[in-house]
Formats: structure tokens, C-alpha cells, sequence
């Protein structure tokens, strides 16, 4: 009674459906036409593997460099909407940008189109998914609602668009991208126009000079790079998480297109996939603060990455679409047990005024470097020796990372700086 009691109360909060609508847009405006981004490149423009490693590192690092901005930025505004509502604005026109300027700029001249492409994609949709992650975790601190559950929205728009987008690609990719406009042009109308009355109060009450204390100062910014326990924590990231992109849109769905009899049922059965894997990504979100609270961050993280390593290494050996597919659902687990203890990991060791920076600079631009280092080697690596030994390698250093985190990685009982477990903690 009182689950259900807690769920009809969360049902009832302004700010927690504003927030999961805003996650289940800009989700679905960037997973229609991000979900096939790899085979477009390597399908429809006919790039090679190091060509495509080239696009993704170029991404990876002036993400790097707006997460740094938008991440200080965003915690300057604390809850204020102008970067969201920015991304809202690039993400309507999306589809225009890829159809007349991209494409041909990529064909005709590419590194040209790569500066040019890196910069949008990387202000509407890379650089911006850990601020609308940032910004909806510290509503849910400051309005009473569980992050996952409304982060779960966010996984729930991209399973819908992920169906959608294979029986898209199929027709004409040029649909994905107008889909992503339509969905994006959605996301910059719920932002201008939905603003709950907390969130109208809490702005007001942070506008306050008597609450300028709440907000970091460029001091407390910069001092996060002098912590050691901020770059156990980098390093972690940059060999588990960057193959989050590397392995999962670099290099999948190619992969798994290549197991079926033609391109086409690859594609519709890839998006299929997708949505089905996405949608219980989306139920999993629900339940991982749930299964914190039992076993604790630190574990619930290790159990994370131990997904991780099976997932990438059983890829590299599974060699028909049926067991790969299983393998592949794998990822539903993996990235709700791998995001929110994340986050919670900084919210516990770490000053929660400083979470947006911490999160971008300790998770998203983390690993941002790593996918700058790693997308163009492992891009070539691919066209030597193939995707199976590939996967191997990659899985290899994701389990060699995992061990250095079980070391590094804080205990749930040591140096807590920031909000509490409410669950017993994890004993030394």
C-alpha cells in the first residue's frame, strides 16, 4: 500500500512528468535517425571503417570540449532551461542539417564535413544527453521524484523510435532525419511552455542573492581537477564506457546487418532489436534504485561492468543472429546498472552542487577521451582483422578496467561528501 501510495504521488508531480516528457522527446528526437547513424555512414555513403572511426572521434572531441562548457554552465544556471531549450532548437533542425548540408559536404568534401558535423551533432545531441540527465537528476532531488523512473522515459522514447527507425531506414533514411526534426520541434514546445510552479519557485528562491551560495564558484569548478579520487574515477570511465559508442553504434549494427540474408531485413531486424532491448532498458531503470538500495552503488556498478565484459566478449565469439541477438539483450541490463549508480556514485562522494560538472567531466567527458583515443585505432583494427577479434580485444580491456575499479572505486561507507545512502551502506 504504501509502493502504491509513493506511485500515485509521483503520478501526481508536476515536475516529475515534465521531466520524463522531456526525456522521452529528446531521446526519441536523437535515437530515430543515432540508432542508424553507423550504417547510413557505412550503407548509404559508402565509408570505410577508419573513415567512420574518423567522424566518431571528431564527435568525441568537440563533445569534449562543450561537455566541459555546457557542464559548468549548467551548473551555473542550476535549474534554468536555456541549454535545454538550445538543444531543443538544434534538434528541430536536424533533419534539414543532415539532408542539404551534411551528406553532401561528406561526399564531396570530407574533412570539411566532419568539422562541421562534429560541431552540431556535438551541441544539439552528444554533448547535451548527460545535461538533460544532469538537470533532470537534480529536479528529482529538489521536486521529490525518483531519477531512474523518470530516466526511464528517456529509454522508453528511444525503444519507440527505435522500431520506427528500422522500417524508416528501409523506405529512405532521409525519413530518420525528418522524424528526429518533428520529435525535436515536439521537445522545444514542451520546454518553453511546461514549467511547473516548484520549478517557477525554485528559480525565483536561486535568483535570490541570499542563495548565492548555492551556486559553485569557478574556484570550485577548477578544483575538481586537483582530486584524485575524480581521476580513479576518469580513468575507469575511459576504458568501460566509451565502448558504450565505440562498440554499440561504431560498430554493431553493421555487424549485425552483415548476419542476415540481405540489407534489408538486417536493418528492419537491427531496429526491432533496438526497440525491444531499448524498451526493457526503459523497465530496468525503474528497478536498479531499487536493487542500490539492497546491494549498495559500488556493487550494483561492479555488477555493471561485469555485464559489459560478457556482453562485448560473447559478440566476439556468436556467430549466428540468434545468439547474438540474446547476447545483445544483455544491454538492457547493462546500461541502467552501469548510468545510475554513476550518478549516484558522484552524488554520494562528491558536493551534489557541483553534480552537472561532476557528471560531465567524471562520466560524459570521460568517456568522451576515450572514444577520441580509441574510435580511429580500433575503426582500423576493424578493417584488418574483423569485428569478432575486435570484440575480443575490446572485451579484454573492459574486464581489465572493471578490476582496477573494484580497487579504486570508493566504498559506499567511505568519504561521504554528498547525500546519504538511505539503505545501509556497503560494510568495509
Amino acid at each position: 500500500m504504501v509502493k502504491q501510495n509513493k506511485f500515485l504521488k509521483m503520478l501526481k508531480n508536476p515536475s516529475y512528468l515534465q521531466s520524463s516528457l522531456t526525456m522521452l522527446l529528446f531521446f526519441a528526437s536523437w535515437g530515430v535517425w543515432w540508432s542508424f547513424f553507423q550504417l547510413w555512414l557505412t550503407n548509404d555513403l559508402k565509408l570505410s571503417g577508419s573513415a567512420v572511426g574518423t567522424i566518431y572521434s571528431a564527435n568525441s572531441l568537440v563533445t569534449l570540449v562543450l561537455m566541459f562548457i555546457f557542464g559548468t554552465l549548467q551548473d551555473k544556471l542550476v535549474i534554468k532551461r536555456y541549454l535545454l531549450i538550445f538543444s531543443g532548437v538544434m534538434a528541430t533542425l536536424v533533419g534539414p542539417f543532415f539532408i542539404w548540408i551534411y551528406a553532401p559536404l561528406i561526399q564531396s568534401q570530407f574533412t570539411l564535413g566532419v568539422i562541421i558535423g562534429s560541431i552540431v551533432l556535438s551541441a544539439g545531441f552528444l554533448a547535451m544527453a548527460g545535461i538533460f540527465e544532469a538537470v533532470t537528476e537534480r529536479f528529482s532531488r529538489l521536486f521529490d521524484f525518483e531519477y531512474g523512473q523518470a530516466r526511464a522515459w528517456g529509454s522508453f522514447g528511444y525503444a519507440l523510435v527505435a522500431l520506427l527507425a528500422g522500417f524508416l531506414f528501409v523506405i529512405s533514411p532521409n525519413l530518420n532525419f525528418w522524424f528526429g526534426s518533428i520529435f525535436g520541434f515536439l521537445l522545444l514546445l514542451n520546454l518553453l511552455f511546461w514549467k511547473p510552479k516548484a520549478e517557477k519557485l525554485a528559480n525565483e528562491r536561486a535568483a535570490s542573492p541570499q542563495n548565492s551560495e548555492t551556486k559553485p564558484s569557478v574556484k570550485d569548478m577548477a578544483g575538481l581537477l586537483k582530486m584524485k579520487e575524480l581521476w580513479a574515477v576518469i580513468i575507469f570511465i575511459m576504458f568501460s564506457w566509451t565502448f558504450y559508442t565505440v562498440f554499440d553504434q561504431q560498430m554493431f549494427p553493421d555487424f549485425y546487418t552483415k548476419l542476415f540474408a540481405t540489407p534489408a531485413l538486417g536493418q528492419q531486424m537491427y531496429g526491432t532489436l533496438n526497440s525491444v532491448q531499448v524498451f526493457f532498458e526503459a523497465i530496468m531503470m525503474g528497478i536498479v534504485p531499487i536493487i542500490m538500495k539492497k546491494i549498495g552503488v559500488r556493487k550494483t556498478l561492479m555488477l555493471g561492468v561485469t555485464i559489459m565484459f560478457i556482453r562485448i566478449g560473447g559478440c566476439g565469439f556468436a556467430t549466428s543472429p540468434v545468439a547474438v541477438s540474446l547476447i545483445k539483450m544483455l544491454h538492457a541490463l547493462e546500461v541502467p546498472l552501469f548510468i545510475l549508480p554513476m550518478f549516484r556514485y558522484f552524488t554520494l562522494h562528491f558536493d551534489t552542487k557541483l553534480s552537472a560538472t561532476l557528471y560531465m567531466i567524471g562520466f560524459q567527458v570521460a568517456a568522451q577521451v576515450g572514444q577520441v583515443i580509441l574510435s580511429t585505432p580500433l575503426g582500423a583494427l576493424r578493417d584488418q582483422i574483423g569485428y569478432s577479434s575486435t570484440f575480443r580485444i575490446i572485451a579484454l580491456i573492459v574486464l581489465c578496467s572493471g578490476i582496477y575499479a573494484f580497487f579504486a572505486l570508493k566504498k559506499d561507507d567511505q568519504d561521504i561528501n554528498g547525500d546519504p545512502l538511505v539503505a545501509p551502506v556497503e560494510q568495509a
